[in-house]
């Protein structure tokens, strides 16, 4: 196989990391130069170059036996290495191309049929996925390359949805970093591969969008190698294989100057450096349920990979968690699937290594072992990172309570709630300060914001009180979340933005030059001074600034933070809004209403120009007389209303607010057991 890095500007990013690495090891012995794209010291041949789109039969690649490699020498009894699986999570920033990849590997191997129909994004199922451009939940699909089944996850990029990636790498051998080639490492690019270095999985970068005018490989990868140096990763993993790719247009090589005409380049390096799944097939079963899925016919359905002994149709098991140590039910398994390309195909049985689904077990959770019924043996549960920004949720009580959805009662709100429990890890659900309210913990909230919409797209109605974060006591101090934020804005705002950031208390821990005219600066900031910051950094740089966080740190409370300048316009009246009221009310400030739209008493219904909230009477009417009222000058002096979607209302909203959620309608109103500020 064709060694890495053998262009020009690839061996010269190899010659500095080098001399990076002694400094980072001084002391430490020299470490032998890579010659092969293969990682760690039992390097395989070079693999063949096959058609991408041979495939073996799922039924048979899931039987181990008639595959399975011998036990190395010194090897435990019974444990050996399934050379013929691979199972790898592909992990990625927001926006660098994941998904994209992962579609010219599904087309590639041949898993569509030639005259079938396909669609770009085609992981992404989900409707809000596709509405928005982004992964929100991991997903399992298949490939089959040279008689190898890859097991690939695909994950979400953006920092509120960690949780999903954290879980998801408890059932791969390796993962698949996958970096812009011109951005570099960003945010969630560090989160996710500092779990899994923790985890010792084995990592294989692969520099994406290579074909951009303006990509840079050399420093990308240079930048790559320093982070894994800044999470503390040993000298065998900062040793890693490192290819090119384009993911639009389905090419990958060695060098970035030098691309294959398909993507088996990548396929070649995921099967050379991912080590195999190396198991004990004899040994009684173990599987952690790592994901739920649910279909309406066959119930709840358990995914997980299989991490030793052999799990069979019908078998009776046995079901328990390492949090409650000597309690176990029982349980059997109706139906067994393992992953062929884009879809389940049902099996009989299922080897250790392989990751497969199961329905029968209807009460399972995320966390679980399925295990042997005459030896229950619990494997450690899933622990992922606990939630920083938490919301209420409540019964709708606004004067329009009933009129729009179909589940509108406290119990409705819970029974969804406690479902979402069973698959979101990074949820939290506790009682509110009444019957009816209910505070729900997350990430963030885009993550709280995802599950707000899903629940009015299936008919929920209910109200949100505004996000704040989670507090914590440090030795005998409050302190509260702290996040990185990392911001590309062109260099003409670079003042408005660091005014904007310092006004919230922002610490800024670097500025360098990016590409085209822009600047990247690097703050330090309290999770609370981020609330309601994209639409002001929006306002602040004409909508050309970009923003990306990842958690960092728990610090002491940074104090008072002015969150919003400007108060609120609330309706002075329950009615009809009207062209002639609007006239004279859009001249306090900015509204969201336009003329024919039902307000209620106490909505918020516009920006006050000032500080303070002012009621305003967007329902007057004009008064009846027998003069001809110029009615068309009228609305052609109106001004277009602003009209706010889920996330940005959740930012808007200041402390005595609520936003109504409903499948029809998203409304602001003043929250009346706190009475609001009023001018």
């Amino acid at each position: 196989m064709q060694s890495l890095r053998t262009s020009a500007p690839a061996g010269r990013a190899t010659a500095r990391r080098g001399q990076k690495s002694a400094a980072h090891v001084a002391g430490a012995s020299k470490r032998p130069a890579r010659v092969s794209t293969a990682a760690g010291p039992a390097a395989r041949p070079a693999v063949a170059t096959p058609e991408l789109g041979s495939r073996v039969d799922p039924r048979t690649a899931c039987r181990a036996a008639a595959v399975l490699d011998a036990p190395a020498a010194g090897s435990p009894e019974g444990v050996v290495t399934r050379d013929n699986v691979r199972n790898i999570a592909i992990i990625a920033h927001v926006d660098h191309g994941k998904t994209t990849l992962v579609d010219a590997m599904l087309k590639q191997s041949k898993v569509f049929r030639a005259n079938q129909e396909t669609q770009e994004r085609m992981m992404d199922s989900n409707a809000l996925e596709r509405e928005r451009g982004i992964t929100i939940l991991a997903k399992n699909t298949a490939i089959t390359f040279n008689g190898v089944k890859i097991n690939v996850i695909d994950t979400p990029g953006h920092a509120d949805f960690g949780g999903e990636v954290e879980r998801v790498l408890n059932m791969c051998d390796g993962v698949v970093l996958l970096v812009d080639s011109v951005e570099g490492p960003m945010p969630q690019t560090r989160f996710v591969l500092k779990k899994a270095l923790l985890l010792n999985k084995k990592v294989v970068v692969v520099v994406n969008k290579v074909d951009r005018p303006s990509a840079r490989p050399e420093w990308v990868v240079d930048a790559t190698y320093e982070l894994f140096m800044d999470l503390g990763a040993t000298d065998e993993q900062c040793e890693f294989p490192v290819t090119y790719a384009s993911g639009v247009k389905g090419v990958a090589g060695h060098s970035p100057d030098a691309l294959a005409e398909d993507l088996q380049p990548l396929f070649e390096l995921i099967v050379s450096a991912v080590p195999p799944p190396v198991v004990q097939p004899a040994a009684p079963l173990q599987l952690l349920a790592t994901n739920i899925d649910y279909d309406e016919h066959k119930g709840r359905i358990a995914i997980g990979r299989v991490s030793a002994g052999t799990i069979r149709k019908g078998q009776a098991v046995s079901i328990c968690s390492s949090l409650e140590e000597g309690k176990c039910r029982m349980g059997k398994v109706n139906e067994l699937f393992v992953y062929d390309n884009f879809s389940r195909v049902a099996v009989d049985e299922v080897e250790a290594g392989d990751i497969c689904a199961l329905t029968g077990i209807a009460d399972i959770s995320i966390g679980e072992t399925v295990c042997s019924k005459e030896t229950p043996n619990a494997l450690p549960t899933i622990r992922v990172e606990e939630p920083t920004v938490a919301m209420t949720f409540k019964v709708n009580t606004s004067p329009f309570a009933g009129k729009e959805g179909k589940f509108v009662t406290s119990r409705n709100i819970k029974d969804r709630l406690d479902r979402e429990l069973e698959r979101n890890l990074a949820l939290r659900v506790e009682p509110g300060d009444g019957a009816e309210s209910f505070r729900v913990s997350g990430r963030g909230t885009l993550h709280l914001g995802i599950l707000i919409e899903n629940m009015r797209r299936e008919g929920y109605e209910f109200e949100i009180g505004p996000p704040k974060v989670i507090t914590k006591e440090i030795e005998g101090k409050e302190c509260e979340p702290y996040e990185e934020a990392i911001v590309e804005v062109p260099e003409t705002y670079v003042g408005s933005v660091v005014e904007l950031f310092a006004q919230r208390k922002g610490e800024m821990v670097d500025m360098q030059p990016s590409l085209e005219g822009t600047t990247r600066i690097t703050f330090k900031i309290a999770t609370r001074g981020l609330l309601g910051m994209k639409n002001a950094l929006l306002t602040a740089t004409r909508g050309m600034g970009l923003l990306n966080t990842i958690f960092d740190e728990y610090r002491p409370r940074a104090g008072e933070i002015s969150m919003r300048d400007q108060g609120s316009l609330t309706a002075h009246e329950t009615g009809q809004v009207t062209s002639y009221a609007i006239e004279s009310a859009q001249e306090r400030g900015t509204l969201f209403v336009r003329p024919g739209d039902q307000v209620y008493e106490g909505q918020v219904v516009g920006v006050y120009n000032k500080a303070g909230d002012l009621k305003v009477n967007v329902c007057k009417q004009k008064a009846l007389t027998n003069m001809r009222a110029a009615t068309k000058e009228v609305k052609a002096g109106l001004d277009e209303p602003r009209i706010f979607s889920l996330d940005e209302a959740l930012e808007y909203i200041a402390a005595d607010e609520l936003v109504e959620v409903t499948p029809q309608s998203i409304r602001m109103r003043k929250n009346p057991s706190m009475g609001g500020r009023r001018r």
